[in-house]
């Protein structure tokens, strides 16, 4: 299945709605309307043309279709070159919210207290997402390795802990590891917890031979 681009005449807005696509001659064409409906390029451009309509006006439907085409290819050969850049410029933006929002945080302050909290509390909302975005583009560009640890603790209070390594290889398929996925044998051993010893005495615990005093906290 395949779209071609359009030149529109009149550029009315019917037009621009109408998006098309050739089906496959194989296929009924319920079932080329079924494939349209389930691709990721026809999903993502219903959504994208309704949210960007406002900043840069209503867009042709099947030149945007064709757009989230080319990049959904160049991603699922390994190519993230847009979607490394559109990270970084999310970023950037996620930034330019948080100064703003800390700036109307400020002008509140002392006076409408509640308003102080609130723009706060969004500005770093945004501040973590920022963050969020720069990591993910780091991992993405240099190939970080997560490192997932799994505590089990079995009976008799004995804790076997179990690293998975995820090798972020930048478009590519997760290596695997070598290491199984729980540890075996004397590995991740804990001390044992504090009990009676063998002989029946108890626990021993440390008292003083009188009271002493007790500093104030700091305030």
């Amino acid at each position: 299945m395949s779209a071609k681009s359009k030149k529109s005449k009149a550029g009315s807005a019917r037009d621009k709605a109408r998006l098309d696509v050739e089906g496959q001659p194989e296929k009924s064409k319920e079932r080329n309307l079924a494939d349209v409906s389930l691709d990721p390029a026809a999903s993502g451009m219903a959504a994208a043309r309704m949210f960007i309509a406002g900043s840069f006006g209503e867009q042709d439907s099947t030149e945007l279709y064709l757009s989230l085409s080319d990049k959904g290819k160049a991603a699922a050969s390994g190519d993230l070159t847009h979607y490394k850049t559109m990270l970084a410029a999310q970023a950037d933006t996620l930034n330019s919210v948080f100064t703003e929002l800390a700036r109307r945080a400020a002008l509140n302050m002392g006076e409408y207290i509640s308003a102080t909290e609130i723009y706060m509390r969004l500005a770093l909302k945004a501040q973590v997402q920022c963050k969020a975005n720069i990591e993910a583009l780091d991992r993405l560009s240099n190939g970080r390795v997560q490192t997932v640890r799994h505590v089990h603790v079995n009976d008799g209070g004995q804790a076997v802990i179990a690293d998975e390594f995820h090798h972020h290889t930048g478009g590519r398929k997760n290596g695997k590891s070598n290491e199984q996925p729980h540890a075996t044998g004397t590995a991740g051993k804990s001390p044992a917890m504090l009990s009676q010893d063998a002989q029946g005495d108890g626990v021993p615990v440390s008292s003083g031979k009188g009271k002493q005093a007790v500093p104030d906290a700091r305030r």
